[in-house]
């Protein structure tokens, strides 16, 4: 079954979201990665305003290529989530309740998941242009000398992700190791275990 959710986000939608569903998203989300992040992280900590109201939003982990004439925007694949591993506490306590990327979390960013109650999705890497064509619209609205960077507000229509890591602790890469250990391997595969 797949589900449909649209931002700004509430414990009530998070809380029927489990690790392997698969989701559509329809609405606004924001574009942001490790610079946009520093950034935040650093308004927070001096108590600045934020350029965008974190609360019950969605953060994709992308930094587009230009639109080619006639298209919203240019490919749009996921980045590699963990180098945003970091930057995580203070963007939930400030209200972000999800991200989406590629690729798993450390240990310590799972148990903020739970503590914050957020959920982290995963969208499939190597497909960019396709994934771009679920954008219908994309504009800049913070940070825009961080080129493709910048932090954009993306309107997406049946946005497909899958849902990695819920509000109650699962986590689909664990569940994966687990089950290819039980069947394959004789030693343990050990993950990143701290932020």
């Amino acid at each position: 079954m797949i589900k449909r959710i649209t931002p700004p986000l509430d414990d009530k939608v998070l809380e029927d979201l489990r690790i392997g569903d698969k989701v559509l998203i329809t609405g606004k989300i924001y574009s942001a990665r490790d610079a946009a992040h520093k950034r935040f992280v650093e308004t927070i900590n001096k108590g600045g305003q934020l350029p965008i109201d974190l609360r019950g939003q969605i953060i994709y982990y992308v930094g587009p290529t230009p639109p080619k004439p006639g298209y919203v925007i240019g490919s749009a694949g996921p980045t590699t989530s963990i180098r945003m591993d970091s930057y995580m506490e203070p963007m939930l306590k400030a209200g972000l309740k999800a991200t989406i990327g590629k690729g798993y979390r450390s240990w310590g960013v799972v148990d903020l998941f739970k503590k914050y109650r957020a959920v982290y999705f995963i969208a499939t890497g190597g497909v960019g242009a396709l994934i771009s064509k679920k954008i219908k619209n994309a504009k800049i609205v913070a940070y825009e000398d961080l080129g493709p960077e910048a932090v954009m507000e993306l309107e997406v229509q049946d946005f497909p992700v899958i849902v990695a890591n819920d509000i109650h602790g699962g986590d689909i890469f664990e569940e994966g190791v687990k089950k290819y250990q039980e069947i394959t391997l004789p030693f343990k595969i050990e993950r990143i275990s701290e932020v």
